[in-house]
């Protein structure tokens, strides 16, 4: 049995809907019945909805911030530099006077840096919250955005700070191929993108492929639903020499499963060495793409 020590492992999709959560759920819970130490991390902090599968306790709360300048208005003289120097529009300057929009900030410190007078300082601005808890022998990780907060990628920064040294690290990666899913695939071990065998399926997996061959990650694909759509998504993988790691049929079985918050790997006998099956498949791969970065 394939065992890495401390694999990080990340699961995406193209679009919402391709069941990249489910199926991330379902390996960590089959994972962790093979005794397994791992770690889910729900990176999808605009719409987290792991918990509705693994059902934590959650046991500690963490509020996140990020820097934001503050201007002294004593101290300023309305030079003007700080705005010259911000690219995102976060801070102004109109007849002398400091106008600072936190919302556009990239907390990049540069207005700070620049001011002549010492006149611009640094406060943290509350954006979400990171909750740690278990859900039986998986330890559990989740970031929550604030409403009306956009900055998605330090919120999840702030979720993979509870990446652990030992044990398997399972990522749940927001939809699509925007910078918060950028952000989630920074230093993975390998990925697993999440499809349906539909046209749209296809066209949104041709795009996620895309993203990951430009920052050179080693993928594999699960098709979900098979038995229902066309061929073309596994003429394609066979096309672009892509590894297809499992296929979870399109069983009403398994969507019963899911509209009650229950896992298929937990509830559904006949499936578990489906997803035992997969896991391992996963975790191969993974170990051969550390070979491979070795050689």
């Amino acid at each position: 049995m394939v065992t890495p020590e401390n694999a990080v492992i990340c699961f995406a999709g193209g679009k919402g809907g391709t069941g990249k959560t489910t199926v991330a759920a379902n390996i960590a819970a089959s994972l962790a019945k093979q005794s397994h130490t791992v770690t889910y991390l729900d990176c999808d902090v605009e719409e987290p909805n792991g918990h509705l599968f693994l059902h934590p306790h959650i046991e500690r709360r963490q509020r996140v911030t990020v820097p934001v300048p503050k201007v002294d208005i004593n101290r300023c003289t309305g030079c003007g530099k700080c705005a010259e120097t911000c690219q995102f529009q976060a801070i102004t300057v109109v007849n002398k006077k400091v106008l600072v929009f936190p919302e556009l900030c990239h907390s990049c410190g540069g207005c700070r840096l620049v001011c002549p007078e010492n006149a611009i300082a640094e406060v943290p601005q509350e954006i979400g919250t990171v909750e740690i808890g278990h859900a039986g022998n998986i330890r559990f990780v989740q970031g929550q955005l604030d409403i009306q907060q956009v900055k998605t990628p330090p919120t999840i920064q702030a979720v993979k700070q509870h990446i652990p040294e030992n044990g398997i690290a399972i990522l749940d990666a927001p939809p699509g191929t925007s910078c918060p899913v950028v952000e989630t695939l920074q230093k993975v071990d390998y990925l697993v993108l999440v499809a349906e065998p539909t046209p749209f399926g296809l066209h949104d997996l041709q795009l996620v492929v895309e993203m990951a061959r430009v920052l050179h990650l080693n993928f594999g694909v699960v098709i979900n639903r098979a038995g229902w759509g066309d061929r073309n998504t596994y003429d394609y993988l066979q096309k672009e020499n892509i590894p297809l790691l499992g296929e979870i049929p399109n069983d009403r079985a398994i969507a019963t499963a899911y509209t009650r918050g229950e896992l298929a790997a937990d509830t559904l006998p006949q499936y578990r060495d489906l997803f035992t099956q997969i896991a391992q498949t996963i975790l191969q791969k993974t170990s051969s793409t550390r070979e491979l970065c070795k050689n």
